[in-house]
């Protein structure tokens, strides 16, 4: 069954159960269905043809998801873009799919990294859609009571991939804005009641337990599970969140757009392992390549890409395995240990140094925020180390001590040999740290 499928069912034997809560107000499964047929008539109408891409506004709403499922409806490609892209930004890209004629299977065309100029797409089926919802549901906490709060930009794979289990089980999708406003976020699980799940990349997560701690350790008992990923979340904010909410399960997953959901790792188990994302989904695997980088394999897989108006299919090893750039290993229990992006690595003297490794040291230190490790070019000793620092509220930075701090816990050649403060760190749309941006400025 497609996702489709399942709205359909739903519409039939919940009619009346909500589907969508959202700004627009509550709308139903029978109404969605109904939301969603009226659109796919709309656009057939408008000369919409199996294959062909329709581009469509992620916006955090009731009608995106509609639009969304009818597209489909159409055996047509969806391609979210942001609930913000400007008129010339979704004319050009309509320009730019309009010869392309994917393959039978195609569901989606999800932008890893922006969606103007020659940004690439990655292509994903509809048996990824399938296979991704039962990799989440057999591995996590969804049930047909899950309400699940949907707080990031419906364009990208961690908010998007959230809607699949939901339909597919007749729970109810919570969409807010974002987390800009924290108090939405708390007024969208108190709404709820209980049995509330959300996905939370790393830097909101943090930005709760700074900014709202109190109001976090109240939901323990409403919240069942958070999951996160996208960007790595540091060990001294995995326990605080253990210790905010100890009833809930707390998901640090191993996913990417082009490989769908993978691994997934309940971090409240007592252990609290840094740097594991657990163990395989059903419909997946990996295994660790002779360069020690990542290889997954299985049903979430994409079909390829779109590169400027090329589609590209051939993008898999022949027998099937789909290589990242992410360096790992499996560990005894076959749980992926993650260690960083190959790309990241920065060559210090001969030496390669992980930015994670001296980022996740530097984040015990007392009354850092957040951090950043990025290389410069010193006139001396040519590519060396420096950490951007951003502190909490009302502290100082005492460079001298936190140097002293990073060299007792790690080598003499990763310890940074210069230190910065900033008020924020740069990140990408979806909350990962920016780093591209500050190579750009070496």
């Amino acid at each position: 069954m497609t996702l489709e499928d399942f709205l359909k069912r739903h519409a039939a034997l919940s009619a009346d159960k909500p589907a969508v809560v959202c700004a627009e107000g509550v709308f139903t499964y029978s109404q969605l269905y109904s939301l969603a047929e009226g659109y796919a008539e709309a656009m057939r109408s408008d000369g919409v043809k199996p294959h062909s891409a329709v581009v469509v506004r992620a916006t955090p709403s009731a009608h995106f998801l509609a639009r969304y499922f009818a597209v489909h409806m159409l055996d047509a490609v969806c391609v979210p873009m942001p609930a913000d892209a400007a008129d010339a930004d979704i004319d050009a890209m309509n320009a730019r799919l309009a010869d392309i004629r994917f393959p039978a299977d195609a569901a989606d065309l999800l932008f890893t990294s922006g969606t103007t100029g020659n940004a690439k797409g990655v292509v994903v089926s509809k048996r990824a859609i399938t296979a991704n919802a039962e990799n989440l549901i057999g591995s996590q906490g969804f049930s047909a009571q899950t309400q699940f709060i949907v707080n990031g930009p419906l364009n990208h794979i961690g908010s998007l991939s959230k809607v699949y289990p939901v339909i597919s089980l007749g729970a109810t999708l919570r969409i807010i804005d974002g987390m800009k406003d924290i108090n939405a976020f708390f007024c969208a699980v108190d709404d709820a009641g209980c049995h509330v799940a959300t996905f939370l990349v790393p830097a909101a997560i943090h930005m709760l337990l700074t900014l709202a701690h109190s109001r976090l350790v109240a939901c323990d008992g409403k919240i069942d599970f958070i999951e996160t990923g996208s960007a790595p979340i540091s060990r001294p904010d995995m326990l605080a969140l253990c210790q905010a909410l100890p009833s809930a399960c707390l998901f640090n997953t191993y996913a990417s757009t082009e490989t769908g959901i993978i691994t997934t790792y309940n971090f409240n188990d007592g252990h609290t392992v840094a740097g594991c994302l657990g163990k395989t989904m059903l419909n997946a695997k990996l295994r660790i390549n002779a360069d020690g980088c990542v290889e997954c394999g299985g049903g979430s897989l994409l079909l390829g890409y779109v590169d400027g108006s090329q589609l590209i299919t051939d993008v898999l090893t022949r027998d099937g395995w789909f290589t990242t750039r992410d360096r790992g290993s499996v560990d005894s229990e076959q749980r992926l240990m993650l260690a960083g992006r190959a790309d990241d690595i920065i060559n210090v003297g001969g030496f390669n140094v992980d930015p994670l490794e001296v980022e996740s040291v530097a984040m015990s230190f007392p009354d850092i925020s957040e951090c950043i490790c990025v290389p410069f070019s010193h006139p001396v000793v040519g590519n060396a180390l420096k950490l951007i620092v951003v502190m909490r509220q009302g502290a100082s930075l005492d460079q001298r001590a936190l140097a002293r701090f990073i060299a007792s816990k790690i080598e003499r050649h990763k310890v940074p040999m210069r230190y910065e403060l900033a008020s924020q760190l740069l990140r990408t749309f979806n909350g990962k740290l920016n780093r591209k941006a500050y190579l750009q400025t070496v």
